[in-house]
């Protein structure tokens, strides 16, 4: 675990020190406050309840905190490949499980951080109503394991190749994928309508979340989903070390 938390903190001071990070930052904050604005601060707001509100806010938001988690965990292992520095991780006396939990726990840190300085929004609801704080924290708490389940998708794309496109292309294909099942379960036939809604990144997952009711059934699916996809990632790295 120390050693986990060593590549977690060099990996964590990457994402501080380059630009990518703070972009990706930028860009999330700015279009969240506008969503926000026309949805809370906008000639509109009168007419929404602030339980509506903020519902709204937590939907919009879990697509963006989709879309920084896979444009965050891609470069994890790419670039380590692209500078040649891979070969300095597999031969270090480090675990594969460890330098996968060490660049995931860097990768999840930095969006959590991204994401902990939105919360300043809601706050604003006060502004023009009353908000419930049960409703703030179980959001919040959605936004951040959804984060991490695509965080663990983008981690395992990267372990596959050394083209950052190409990872890029693979953690937004599984990740798009697995938002598009809930919304296919309306559409398709028994058994599908009822194995792929309940297998969605989002949807019926994460309704809960964003209207303030936690269900321990879906903290268990997010975690699962973060495990598999780690594990995945892990066994990924295992069978390049012996090519």
């Amino acid at each position: 675990m120390r050693s986990a938390l060593t590549i977690a903190r060099r990996e964590l001071a990457a994402y501080l020190a380059s630009p990518m990070g703070w972009i990706v930052a930028a860009i999330v904050l700015l279009v969240d406050g506008l969503l926000f604005y026309a949805e809370a601060l906008g000639p509109a707001a009168g007419a929404r309840l602030s339980a509506d509100v903020l519902s709204r806010f937590f939907w919009y938001t879990s697509g963006l905190v989709a879309i920084a988690g896979v444009t965050l965990s891609i470069r994890l292992f790419t670039e380590e490949r692209q500078l040649d520095t891979m070969v300095l991780l597999s031969t270090a006396p480090v675990r594969d499980r460890e330098v996968v939990l060490g660049k995931f726990l860097a990768a999840l840190g930095f969006l959590s951080l991204v994401t902990i300085l939105t919360l300043y929004m809601p706050l604003l609801v006060l502004v023009n109503g009353k908000i419930s704080f049960g409703q703030v924290s179980v959001g919040y708490l959605g936004l951040l394991l959804l984060g991490a389940a695509v965080i663990s998708i983008g981690v395992f794309a990267s372990s596959l190749t050394r083209h950052m496109l190409v990872a890029a292309a693979v953690g937004a294909a599984v990740t798009g994928a697995m938002f598009l099942f809930y919304p296919l379960g309306f559409v398709l036939d028994a058994p599908f309508s009822r194995v792929l809604p309940a297998l969605s990144l989002h949807g019926r997952r994460f309704f809960g979340f964003q209207t303030g009711v936690l269900h321990l059934r879906d903290v268990i699916y997010y975690l699962s989903v973060t495990y598999f996809f780690l594990l995945a990632a892990t066994k990924v790295l295992e069978a390049k070390r012996w090519e």
